[in-house]
């Protein structure tokens, strides 16, 4: 029986529609908004990467502005820019791993320029160097968005995706990642202990080697600047608020003692409280010690008190002292953190081990930290970044975060190190400063 003309049209429409679906299928577009996800990696970092219209421009024909995004898959990827130019044509060069090609902006309204075609040969971070080749007027253009398309089946590509709660702040500060150490249980606890060792060449600047965190504030080393690294000690006001003048007087932290050249301030926007900090020459390849004391007064206030030291000199500084109203309790909530706090060095790496970490009871017995909670903020946790880990490495633990390494951690995993009972601290109470 010969089939209808009817039936063989309907056949046909089938066919051309499954083809189409399929090839809808495999075929995938993203827009990477490049001011959640750009940074100026040359001729130095730092500085503002975006206007406040969410472009990028620049006039140093030095500068390269390098945009990440993460494929988990070999793949194969068009390239494309969303630009513009106000004042004259303007020619960008764009490299990805030896790769370049040129792209002319003319257009003064925003328009889809092509860049080229790439291979990408592994799973992980891919990155797009941006540099100015030639300009008529005062920038090499207005760029707003790194537009991919794939062909590859199944391809997910991760970035930056949108502004939403300030991500692109916190998107290319890069996540934040935690220890949370198992401490006995039914026990009150008095001191935390901790020693942090930061690898030579780890430490960029805008990093926070958070040590002893607890429920109400956290104790660590920073680096502020190039000249300038500080040890900051600093308690949250049961007040909540961003503002630490809105505080009344009766939920404010009070400060008992400081050790000799600390500061002794205030702190706001993520919480607020009192905070002191210590400038200090701390170096990269030393282990450094902190110890914290939690006390509760007898009167529904908390004391809380922080040393530092460099443990090869077997020294001690008072870094504070500080009454919490309202507040009564032993240490609890003990935890570690690795923080990236500058927007513009999100991209360079950062890692640091947390050793020989020790919680001490109202009854004076020490109690070794072995096991930890590896977590991730909301950065990592909601996959606008990707590049951030911690493990336990012999009778440590470590954390790293940002540089766009293309190893992911796994949040929620609980990691166990090492004994290291032959190191319990040596800590003679009585002389401590400050007592």
């Amino acid at each position: 029986m010969i089939p209808s003309a009817r039936f063989c049209r309907l056949v046909l429409s089938v066919l051309v529609a499954t083809l189409i679906a399929n090839s809808a299928s495999l075929a995938a577009d993203w827009s990477v908004p490049l001011a959640g996800n750009t940074f100026r990696t040359a001729p130095e970092p730092g500085g503002n990467s975006a206007q406040r219209n969410g472009t990028v421009a620049w006039d140093d024909p030095a500068a390269v502005f390098s945009v990440f995004f993460h494929v988990d898959r070999a793949a194969e990827l068009d390239l494309a820019v969303t630009a513009a130019t106000r004042n004259g044509r303007a020619i960008i060069k764009t490299c990805v791993a030896e790769k370049c090609f040129e792209t002319v902006i003319e257009a003064a309204d925003p328009s889809d320029l092509k860049i080229g075609h790439i291979s990408v040969q592994e799973p992980g971070y891919v990155r797009v160097d941006l540099q100015g080749v030639e300009r008529a007027g005062d920038a090499f253009g207005e760029l707003k968005n790194l537009l991919i398309s794939s062909d590859t089946d199944s391809l997910k590509v991760d970035f930056v995706r949108n502004n939403d709660g300030g991500m692109f702040y916190w998107g290319r500060r890069g996540p934040s990642v935690h220890l949370g150490y198992q401490v006995p249980r039914d026990v009150d606890l008095r001191y935390a202990y901790s020693e942090i060792t930061v690898p030579e060449g780890q430490d960029p600047i805008g990093t926070f080697y958070m040590a002893n965190g607890f429920g109400q504030g956290y104790f660590g080393m920073q680096v502020n600047g190039p000249e300038e690294r500080r040890v900051l000690f600093s308690i949250w006001s049961p007040f909540k608020t961003d503002n630490p003048r809105d505080i009344p007087a009766d939920q404010r932290i009070v400060a008992l003692a400081r050790g000799p050249k600390v500061h002794i301030g205030e702190f706001g926007n993520e919480g607020s409280g009192g905070q002191s900090y210590l400038v200090y020459p701390w170096k990269s390849g030393r282990t450094y010690r902190f110890l914290t004391k939690v006390v509760p007064d007898g009167k529904g206030n908390t004391v809380y008190t922080s040393w530092f030291g460099d443990k090869a000199a077997n020294e001690w500084f008072l870094i504070a002292s500080f009454r919490r109203p309202q507040t009564d309790t032993h240490l609890r909530g003990f935890h570690s953190f690795l923080e990236s706090f500058d927007p513009s060095r999100g991209h360079i790496g950062r890692r640091a081990f947390y050793g020989n970490v020790w919680v001490r009871d109202v009854d004076n017995h020490w109690h070794e930290c072995k096991q930890a909670r590896f977590t991730v903020d909301p950065t990592g946790g909601n996959r606008h970044r990707l590049d951030f880990t911690g493990c336990s490495e012999g009778s440590r633990f470590f954390l790293r975060n940002c540089g766009f390494f293309s190893e992911t951690g796994n949040p929620g995993e609980v990691h166990t190190r090492d004994t290291s009972g032959a190191q319990k601290p040596e800590v003679d109470f009585d002389q401590l400063p400050g007592k």
